[in-house]
């Protein structure tokens, strides 16, 4: 069926040269390329695009790119590994410390429309790009900095591991162009690249973020059901402005996620609480890789909250415990205890 001439519904990408890092590129600085115009289909926009196919080196699987130039050019990332280029991390990594929302839609038609309204404004641009790395604060850059390789990482060129050798089934020895390797299960063998990118429940970034928000003192409670986080150091402000940066400094939030946010004027603090636990350490990991939160011109600490002391226990112990998660004034009012002795 030929494709549609409405420009609202279907349209295609053509491309002279690919947009990809420097590890897939690889080491050659000779490496040839073979070129197939709508040779398949975006897997993000779904258009026919430019394939191009090449090998990276010695001893590396051939590789292709998997979106089109125009899906890359909207998130800046490689065209092959959907990777930022500049720092080499999952797009969920960089919007968490940059502060950015993923504004692509995921429906069909709203994709098309999108798309072409982005394409219209790369074509005006000086750049021929949209998107602007440069906006992000200082400690969200540094973090980003951190967590960036600092030389290309060949080894994610290797073979793909034999389906058969894991079978036991291969019969080629050491004539198989792939791996003979037992694929190891865990947290990150399930990857999806639509995931990736649009920067939505990437195991790898998971990973990272993790790791960098233990780094820094913001372990998540192995109680599950604590579902909130503290600002400490807060100027004089009111509810709508700690509701305002939140979302400012994390736009995935919606409104009707939050259960309550509770001021302490007292203890210059703010409780936040959400209803999915989460929600709360995704929350945690973006404030923790941009360096905290600024409120009324002021930065704040993030810290998670602490369980409710369970009841019977003494006045005293309740008057020792720490900040507590939970919902409403109690929460607030053990903090006020807390702060003030």
């Amino acid at each position: 069926m030929p494709a549609k001439h409405d420009i609202n519904k279907i349209g295609v990408e053509s491309s002279d040269f690919p947009i990809l890092c420097e590890t897939c590129l690889g080491p050659n600085p000779y490496v040839r390329m073979s070129k197939q115009e709508f040779g398949n289909e975006c897997k993000i926009c779904n258009r026919p695009f430019t394939v191009f196919r090449w090998n990276p080196g010695a001893g590396a699987r051939y590789k292709k790119t998997e979106i089109c130039n125009t899906c890359a050019k909207i998130k800046g990332v490689c065209q092959t590994c959907l990777l930022d280029l500049e720092y080499g991390l999952p797009v969920q990594v960089r919007d968490a410390a940059l502060g950015r929302k993923a504004q692509a839609p995921t429906s069909d038609i709203n994709k098309q429309y999108y798309i072409q309204n982005l394409e219209a404004q790369m074509a005006d641009s000086p750049d021929g790009t949209t998107f602007d790395s440069e906006v992000a604060t200082r400690a969200g850059r540094e973090m980003l900095k951190g967590l960036a390789r600092t030389d290309p990482y060949y080894k994610r060129n290797r073979p793909h591991i034999c389906s058969f050798f894991v079978k036991g089934e291969c019969k080629r020895g050491g004539e198989c162009p792939f791996r003979h390797e037992i694929p190891k299960e865990g947290e990150l063998s399930k990857q999806n690249m639509v995931d990736r990118y649009y920067g939505k429940n990437d195991p790898v970034a998971k990973k990272m973020l993790r790791e960098s928000a233990e780094s820094k003192g913001m372990k998540a409670p192995d109680d599950k059901s604590i579902t909130t986080i503290l600002f400490l150091g807060l100027p004089q402000t009111t509810e709508s402005e700690v509701r305002a940066a939140l979302v400012a400094y994390c736009p995935f939030v919606k409104p009707i996620e939050i259960r309550s946010i509770t001021l302490v004027e007292a203890s210059h603090c703010a409780f936040i609480n959400f209803k999915l636990r989460a929600l709360a350490e995704r929350v945690a990991e973006a404030l923790s890789a941009q360096g905290g939160i600024e409120v009324g011109g002021k930065k704040a600490k993030v810290v998670w909250g602490r369980a409710r002391p369970q009841k019977g226990k003494s006045a005293a112990a309740i008057t020792d415990g720490s900040e507590a998660s939970g919902s409403g004034s109690g929460s607030g009012t053990v903090a006020v205890a807390d702060q003030s002795a």
